[in-house]
This record gives structure tokens, C-alpha cells and sequence, in this order.
């Protein structure tokens, strides 16, 4: 961990504080009492949290900016040709990235890591409410915003702090561990990893970083994360799962309308065998079982109570764009989730499936990324099995230059070949509303998903229908 020194009189600026992690340690070091500001391209939900705890915030960036700046924070997603990092270079005014400064930041706590291709922000989230309901009071830093405290961050009085860790640009490795998780290993972020070797060796250094002292929870269930542990030099992890030799073995799961119902079974070594019944969850889906399994791991290993455990997971309230359901009209239901990886797709339409039984599933898609599309064609075009329709969307570029190879025609026939299902090509944002408006019919279930300007389109509907 590179070194930072920080002074309570040094004024930190973070470049693209819009972003849900920069946000979050934006707001952490406010509430630490360091002199905050932040300036990007356009206000969110994520800038108006950091306003409301006094977080000055500039619009655009610009060199005057930085007028009084003395310390600079950079998104990984700010490019080198950004004006106020050419600024700061000029004036000599030292440049960190974000990895770097929440190391530093998180250093005094006692550390969760929670990091894996899909699962870690409801884990991070279902984590740190186990521990709030147990009195520990942690510090939390999350990729989303955790519906009961209405943020994606908060800072805790208490000694454990529970950190989701980006695995996208390596900078993961960057952090203090005390306890980590990880929740799965697959094709994803190969754009920057070049290879899924590479990613591989990044995720076996992760799992090698915890101390002798410390635990790492990772899934049994996960072929490549069976092939890491393998591989691995630490011995003192703990796993969870469906497998049966899991440590914390998921047995007799239950699916009901919003709601979710499951037994595990507890072994370590040759310690008794304990079962514990009837854990409820406001979650649905097996990938959110694996989730709360997860959570349910760390927490006993911390020597978290049973029963706080399972009120707080009965208590669960979820986790924005992890399938928030948005409105309900003409008996029509409404959702809006993250997935954008076809892990995630399927998993979200096979858990919506568990409960929905003969209902018509409606999935809206929006691709993001060319590179990601490229990288995953073929599992794209098989992951929307359990759907009935699929209005697919113009892709969402996240500032990657124009693929001219890619058509929105041949990735629609692809989808409708191998996924089997219906597929109507969407151009532009007022051709959906009037697809849907001219098309639905009633006790249908809708679901946005990806990762770009879905979520607004979703929240428009309602107003358009």
C-alpha cells in the first residue's frame, strides 16, 4: 500500500466524483472530518448525497477548479488528457487514484473485502446489515445504494469496516485485508485485463493477501474458484454453497412471491454438525441465496449471534437497481435491475422464473460496452432463455468509440436463435414506450436491465404509460 500523507487542512479533490465508489469515499472522508469538493460532467443521485452532507461540488471540469486544492483523487474512468489533471500536473499538486486512497483511508479498520464477478454489491450490503443489527456500527463502502440507509456509504464508529472491492482495473489488490469474500470468477473486465489468465492471477494474489490472522468466504460452487484455492497458498478459508462439502452448505430452498426461504448446514473440521432452519430473505433467486450464504459465513466466523443473523436478513430491504421493482400497472410489474453480464441476465430471469411460474417474462436490454459484447457474443445470445420477449435496445458505449462491426440486427437474430424467444429491435427511447404502450397486456412481469441509461428509461415508463 503506497503511503499518503493526509492533513485535516489539506483540501482533496476528487475528479469524476459522480461515480458510486468515488461518491462513496467522498463522502467517508467528509465524515472524517477532511476538506472534500468534486467536480463531473453532470450532477446524480450520487453527487446530491455528497452535496447534502456539505460537499462542495463543481459542474464541468475546469482548471479553476483546483484553485485551492492540494491533494487530487482520480476516477479510473478520467483519461490522462483531462484538464484538470494536466492542471494538477502543472502545478505540481499530488495525484492519486481511488484504490490508492481508500487504502489508505480504510487502514485504521479492521477490513471485509468483498470482491468477485457478479454478486458483491448485494453480499457488501447484506454483510454490513448483519453487522449493523449487531450493534458493530461498520464503516460501509458499496458499488450501490443500500435502500436502508438510502446511500451507498457510511461511516461507522465501530472497528470493522466492509469495503466492496473494484475488480475491473486491478486496483482490488490495493487493499488491506483483514476478512475477504469472493463470490465468483468469470469472463468480465477482459478489455482491461487483456486475457482471463491474467484476470486469474489477479484474483489467486487477491485470495493470497489474507492474513494467517484473517479468513477468506469464497464459493464452493464456482469451478474457477475451486481451480484457484487449489492453487492457493492460504489454507485458512471458509466456504460456502450448494455443494455438499461446503462449510456452509445451502439446503432446502423455498421461492415465494417477494421472498425467499432456506436451511443451512454448518461444518468445520470435525466440529459438531449444526443445522439452522428457516432463514427468510427478501431476496429471490439462487445467486441471491449464494449472496446472503455469503454474508451468513463472514458474520458467524466474526462470532456474530444466529439470531441477530437471521432478523437482519428477514429485515433485508434490498439494494437499488438489484431488482427494484419500480411501479405496478394494469396488473403489470415493473423492474429495474443492473445485470449486464449474461451470468447476471440469466441468473436475474431464472430467479424472477422461480416465482413467476406461467407468467410472461418482458426483458428490455440495453448492451453496454462494444468490448463487452464482443468478448461475450456467444453468451450473450443463449442467457435469455427464461424470457418471453426481448426488446433489445441501442447499446450504451460508456465512452468507448463506435464498433462499426457490431449490428444490432445480427446480435437480435443471434439472440432469438439460441436463446429461443421473441426479439423486436428498439432504436430509440420513444419507440419503446410506444411498443409497450401498444403491446402489453395485463399480469406481465417488464424488467430493464444493463448498466447505462436503462434505469431513467424504466423510471420514465411510468409516466408514459
Amino acid at each position: 500500500m503506497k503511503k499518503i500523507n493526509i492533513g485535516k487542512k489539506e483540501i482533496i479533490h476528487f475528479v469524476g466524483i459522480g461515480g458510486i465508489g468515488m461518491s462513496g469515499l467522498a463522502q467517508i472522508m467528509k465524515m472524517m472530518d477532511f476538506k472534500v469538493q468534486g467536480s463531473d460532467l453532470s450532477t446524480n443521485k450520487n453527487i446530491e448525497n455528497c452535496r447534502k452532507i456539505g460537499i462542495k461540488f463543481f459542474l464541468n471540469h475546469k482548471k479553476n477548479n483546483l484553485r485551492n486544492a492540494t491533494i487530487i483523487v482520480k476516477s479510473s474512468a478520467i483519461k490522462s488528457n483531462n484538464i484538470e489533471l494536466i492542471e494538477a500536473k502543472s502545478k505540481k499538486i499530488p495525484i492519486y487514484d481511488r484504490a490508492e486512497m481508500l487504502a489508505n483511508v480504510i487502514a485504521f479498520k479492521k477490513n471485509i473485502i468483498v470482491t468477485g464477478s457478479h454478486g458483491k454489491t448485494t453480499t457488501t450490503s447484506l454483510i454490513s446489515k448483519i453487522l449493523s443489527e449487531a450493534k458493530l456500527d461498520p464503516t460501509i463502502i458499496n458499488g450501490g445504494v443500500i435502500n436502508s440507509i438510502r446511500n451507498n456509504a457510511k461511516f461507522g464508529n465501530g472497528e470493522w469496516a466492509v469495503i466492496e472491492a473494484d475488480e475491473s482495473d486491478g486496483s482490488f489488490l490495493k487493499l488491506p485485508i483483514n476478512f475477504s469474500v469472493i463470490t465468483n470468477l468469470d469472463y468480465e473486465h477482459l478489455d482491461y485485463y487483456k486475457s482471463f489468465e491474467k484476470l486469474e492471477k489477479s484474483f489467486l494474489q487477491f485470495l493470497n493477501k489474507t492474513p494467517a490472522i484473517g479468513k477468506s468466504i469464497i464459493c464452493l460452487d464456482d469451478k474457477k474458484i475451486k481451480k484457484l484455492v487449489k492453487k492457493s497458498k492460504i489454507k485458512n478459508y471458509f466456504t460456502y454453497g450448494f455443494n455438499r462439502l461446503s462449510n456452509c452448505q445451502i439446503l432446502n430452498v423455498q421461492y415465494f412471491q417477494d421472498k425467499s426461504k432456506f436451511d443451512i448446514k454448518i461444518k468445520e473440521g470435525r466440529k459438531k454438525t449444526e443445522f439452522i432452519k428457516n432463514i427468510n430473505l427478501n431476496l429471490l433467486g439462487d445467486y441471491n441465496i449464494l449472496n446472503a450464504a455469503a454474508a451468513i459465513s463472514v458474520c458467524l466466523n466474526l462470532g456474530v449471534n444466529m439470531k441477530i443473523i437471521k432478523n437482519a436478513l428477514k429485515k433485508f430491504s434490498g439494494v437499488d437497481r438489484r431488482m427494484t421493482k419500480i411501479f405496478t400497472n394494469k396488473k403489470n410489474e415493473y423492474y429495474d435491475d443492473y445485470a449486464h453480464h449474461p451470468t447476471e441476465i440469466s441468473s436475474v430471469l431464472k430467479g424472477i422464473k422461480d416465482f413467476s411460474k406461467k407468467r410472461k417474462i418482458i426483458s428490455i436490454f440495453q448492451p453496454h460496452r462494444y468490448s463487452r459484447i464482443k468478448n461475450l457474443y456467444s453468451e450473450f445470445s443463449k442467457c435469455f432463455f427464461d424470457s418471453s420477449t426481448v426488446l433489445l435496445c441501442p447499446i450504451y458505449s460508456a465512452g468507448e468509440k463506435k464498433d462499426f462491426d457490431y449490428s444490432q440486427t445480427a446480435f437480435a437474430k443471434r439472440i432469438a436463435k439460441f436463446s429461443k424467444v421473441q426479439v423486436i429491435i428498439i432504436k430509440e427511447k420513444k419507440e419503446l414506450f410506444k411498443y409497450l404502450k401498444k403491446n402489453l397486456l395485463s399480469d406481465e412481469i417488464i424488467i430493464g436491465m444493463g448498466a447505462g441509461s436503462i434505469s431513467q428509461w424504466m423510471r420514465e415508463l411510468k409516466e408514459n404509460l
